[in-house]
């Protein structure tokens, strides 16, 4: 699949049968001045109709790749298909008359530079490699071109252009670490050893040998059915309250050197040994983790603050969208369009 367009995603879900099929006419309403080389007219602009069909063509591609059976036209499945791929085309060009809006553009040199990275990415920059990849997928590089301005750099520079003067407070960073404490907290610890066996009976002839002073590591290495720590003589770090209840009771209540007796837990038994004190739960101050509150909260109030815009956008622009005969948004079962205005494939890239 062409490795630098959103729409593979959405082709690769319908391969999938992930979105389900569509049936019944949209209510929103064809217009008879729709050019009869366009699918759609928003806002003023043209939609042609190649441009949908080569996002067709590159969808029976993927379902070839898949093994599996293109829909037939006529049937819930391929309709489904054809609202999906017609939704998003819509959506890319709301979403650049929106970019047109903000005064921002994406330069040849910018494109031409991109491509350069991907070539290089993808292909080594193998450029007899590339060419046998465009083939593969009937594509031309002024399409690739045209996806690269239009689905990776474009919504970057928008992304950009729309969350400029997002920005996290001193208030914010110290609300959400009162309230994520846990998220912060490092649970008690303690160094362990410990062997796994399914039987009460050899746990206790194991039990039996160390107490004789046989090798803790060596009779790990021979019966342990701990895949994680058999390696390491049954060595590991027990964490508070992320180990079974028997085990942790033990683990946490023995002695430094001590080792238990045979311990049943839904895994076998246990024989465990404390190879250390126990360092109590500590939590992290948030000197140390504001930077990284500060990342977080940013991103989720930019990623808000875009999608608040697009759909914004789509809202207004929605009026303006006319549709050829029989590119019209599709009535799920439940009635429901499948043609309204939202963000879906628009990303920060």
């Amino acid at each position: 699949m062409p490795l630098w367009t959103r729409i593979t995603a959405l082709l690769a879900a319908l391969a999938l049968g992930v979105l389900a099929a569509s049936c019944g006419g949209g209510d929103d309403q064809s217009a008879p001045d729709v050019p009869a080389d366009a699918v759609a007219v928003v806002g003023g602009q043209e939609i042609p109709k190649s441009d949908y069909e080569r996002l067709l063509a590159q969808a029976e591609a993927t379902y070839k790749q898949r093994k599996q059976e293109f829909p037939v036209a006529g049937t819930p499945e391929y309709a489904a298909l054809r609202t999906a791929i017609v939704k998003s085309l819509v959506e890319q060009t709301q979403f650049e008359i929106g970019a047109e809006e903000l005064g921002v553009e994406v330069t040849d040199e910018e494109v031409d530079k991109e491509l350069e990275n991907l070539k290089q990415q993808f292909f080594q920059g193998d450029e007899d490699a590339y060419l046998a990849e465009l083939k593969k997928q009937g594509l031309t590089e002024e399409q690739v071109k045209s996806d690269i301005r239009n689905t990776r750099l474009l919504p970057q520079k928008v992304f950009e252009a729309v969350t400029k003067d997002v920005k996290v407070t001193d208030q914010q960073i110290q609300d959400f670490y009162n309230e994520n404490k846990a998220q912060f907290e490092t649970p008690a610890s303690r160094e362990v050893r410990h062997i796994l066996v399914k039987t009460k009976a050899k746990a206790e002839m194991i039990h039996r040998q160390l107490e004789n002073g046989a090798s803790f590591a060596q009779l790990a290495k021979k019966y342990s059915q701990d895949p994680s720590s058999k390696n390491t003589g049954g060595k590991f770090t027990a964490q508070q309250g992320t180990l079974v209840a028997p085990f942790e009771t033990a683990a946490f209540g023995l002695e430094t050197g001590e080792l238990s007796g045979p311990i049943k837990t839904q895994f076998g038994w246990h024989i465990i040994e404390a190879l250390g004190d126990t360092a109590p739960k500590s939590s992290q101050p948030l000197a140390d983790v504001k930077q990284q509150i500060s990342q977080q909260l940013l991103e989720q109030s930019k990623n808000k603050e875009f999608n608040t815009w697009f759909k914004e956008l789509s809202a207004r622009l929605k009026p303006e969208i006319a549709y050829a005969p029989g590119f019209q948004p599709a009535k799920t079962q439940t009635g429901a369009t499948t043609g309204d205005g939202t963000a879906t494939g628009t990303t920060n890239g």
